[in-house]
């Protein structure tokens, strides 16, 4: 998107001719207005977040609540600290479902808008208000069934981290195929729960999570899958749903129950392909010494037995944690960088790629994840740079593993989109 010239009454930029030396220089570009230029990219990026009773400290739904921030707004966006969106874009893939990352030119918009004092522009100009449902919507639209933890539960005010399981019956009285599914805390407690994994607790799949069916995993900044046409995941009559939950205490006593919500798939269909969505390339002894910036630790997951199609790539680091990459290791030994994400403790987000160029790895492939960790004083979510830190469960600790959702592929199915992807997009052979 350009800059374009604002119908601002007496501040109507006139494009003239400047004659200096016989060479005429170029008009000058018109000012960004809030009404033309700045408020569709809060409304498209922004406004689901900064929004009253949202996760966001402040609220950007009009001029007189955005205008104090301005510069705080082109600080932030120029250094790509919001929109919340850390996938970087000079390395691998880059086309992504649900991108809400500003483009160059955009922000340079922002920038120029802010620097000219903010101007508001032509009231006429502005675009209709968003219309937004409760911010406790579901992601996924509204479920077919939503199944809560069986009692709320009570994080006190003080209290030592708190791990632990819930297990619910849904009251399933026939299979099920998922479509989409979305666990989350309870309305106004997303502040203590630090981490929510949903299983199914039934009959074993192919690639399940610890010998049970995985749902879906929520922390701070996750929103639910909505599965790839074709794909799903079979929930059966019976089953019931383990929560695994880590509470975190902030200073003040919150309640919670949190809940998953599932949508099907029409009674009768039966998706082609069972989506994996695995804990991958685990790396549980790390050495994180004090004071230190750019610490990396390697893990490695074993060669996949199938070919495969990726479809999602979503880190998983603690507060310690700077950024991730997600290498392919074909059986070749050609090596391929799939995806490189900066971390911020504050939003775990599922980078979904889009469909046509969602990674196809072959059978053997040896996936590889590649992270480093900031121990320093510059990193804003550490407790305490002082200290030696490790691997474990609490969120002074830390992690290294990469959440990747991924579906097996014939032989026959591989060689068929091999041949597609090489006629469309001149994608290379591993």
């Amino acid at each position: 998107m350009k800059p374009v010239a604002s119908c601002v009454g007496v501040l109507l930029v006139l494009s003239t001719v400047v004659f200096i030396g016989g060479a005429s220089a170029e008009p000058a570009a018109a000012t960004p207005t809030f009404a033309k230029d700045i408020a569709p990219i809060l409304q498209r990026s922004c406004q689901v977040c900064h929004r009253p009773g949202s996760i966001a400290p402040m609220s950007l739904l009009t001029y007189e609540e955005v205008r104090p921030w301005a510069r705080a707004i082109k600080q932030r966006t120029e250094v790509r600290e919001m929109p919340p969106w850390y996938v970087e874009r000079n390395v691998g893939i880059q086309k992504f479902k649900g991108d809400r990352s500003l483009s160059d030119t955009e922000i340079a918009m922002i920038g120029a808008w802010a620097e000219a004092g903010a101007p508001l522009g032509n009231t006429a100009e502005l675009p209709p208000p968003v219309t937004f449902t409760d911010v406790n919507q579901w992601f996924i639209g509204e479920p077919d069934l939503i199944v809560e933890i069986p009692k709320p539960f009570v994080v006190k005010a003080e209290a030592a981290d708190w791990w632990g399981n819930f297990v619910a019956d849904p009251g399933l009285t026939e299979d099920r195929y998922i479509k989409a599914v979305e666990a989350k805390p309870g309305p106004g407690s997303f502040q203590v729960v630090h981490h929510l994994v949903t299983t199914l607790m039934q009959e074993a799949e192919d690639g399940d999570l610890n010998g049970e069916t995985l749902l879906q995993e929520y922390a701070l900044g996750k929103n639910g899958d909505i599965f790839p046409d074709g794909t799903g995941r079979l929930m059966k009559a019976g089953a019931k749903i383990r929560f695994n939950l880590h509470y975190h205490a902030i200073g003040e006593e919150i309640v919670d129950r949190s809940r998953v919500g599932i949508k099907f798939y029409p009674k009768g269909y039966v998706p082609k392909h069972f989506l994996i969505a695995a804990h991958t390339a685990d790396n549980d002894d790390l050495d994180i010494p004090p004071g230190q910036s750019e610490i990396r630790h390697d893990g490695y997951h074993p060669a996949l037995t199938q070919a495969a199609r990726i479809t999602a790539f979503q880190p998983h680091l603690h507060n310690r944690g700077k950024r991730q990459c997600l290498e392919a290791i074909y059986p070749t030994g050609r090596t391929e960088m799939l995806s490189c994400a900066k971390w911020d403790f504050g939003w775990h987000i599922a980078y979904t790629y889009e469909d046509d160029a969602a990674p196809l790895v072959p059978k053997g492939t040896v996936l590889h994840q590649i992270t480093w960790h900031d121990n320093s004083q510059a990193n804003r979510w550490n407790p305490d740079p002082r200290n030696w830190a490790g691997f474990g469960q609490r969120s002074i600790d830390d992690m290294s593993f990469t959440w990747v959702s991924y579906y097996y592929l014939s032989d026959e199915e591989y060689e068929q989109e091999m041949k597609a992807r090489t006629t469309t997009n001149n994608q290379n052979q591993p």
